[in-house]
């Protein structure tokens, strides 16, 4: 894992953060723009570690490799991901900035209400939209089972 993760909760609650990434891509004016963007968000992801990228952790239902790994840190989960897609490692960020080191309660009850705001969901093709629909599972899954042991 990175142990740079914050043990703390995030400065803007999961609504604001949603509110915050609409704003950003409201800024752009065509959604080339907004791809360029996208990318550059998951250039800046932090790398996975290598132990990681394994079977074990390697998303189903995604076209391109995707590894997401969640872990539990007082009381949040704090996730880990990359992909080997440009695009879907922007798709990544995004996810990690509205879920990660959040409570499961959090998590379990945030629907991810920017992703029809930005007009993401229109805009990638069928492959990533199932991808899409597999990390947001997998996210809401690890936030279910962490409310079910509790």
């Amino acid at each position: 894992m990175t142990p740079d993760a914050p043990d703390t909760a995030p400065e803007r609650s999961i609504h604001e953060e949603q509110e915050e990434l609409i704003d950003e891509f409201a800024f752009f004016d065509d959604w080339m723009q907004r791809y360029e963007y996208l990318i550059d968000l998951g250039r800046k992801l932090p790398p996975l570690d290598e132990a990681y990228k394994r079977d074990e952790f390697k998303l189903k239902g995604c076209q391109s490799q995707v590894w997401l790994v969640g872990e539990k840190r007082g009381e949040r989960l704090v996730f880990h991901a990359i992909s080997d897609a440009a695009i879907v490692s922007g798709i990544i960020a995004l996810l990690l900035r509205v879920y990660s080191n959040r409570t499961p309660r959090e998590i379990a009850a945030t629907e991810p209400d920017f992703i029809p705001a930005i007009g993401l969901d229109a805009h990638l093709s069928p492959t990533r939209k199932n991808g899409l629909g597999a990390m947001l599972t997998a996210i809401k899954d690890r936030a279910r089972a962490e409310l079910d042991a509790a």
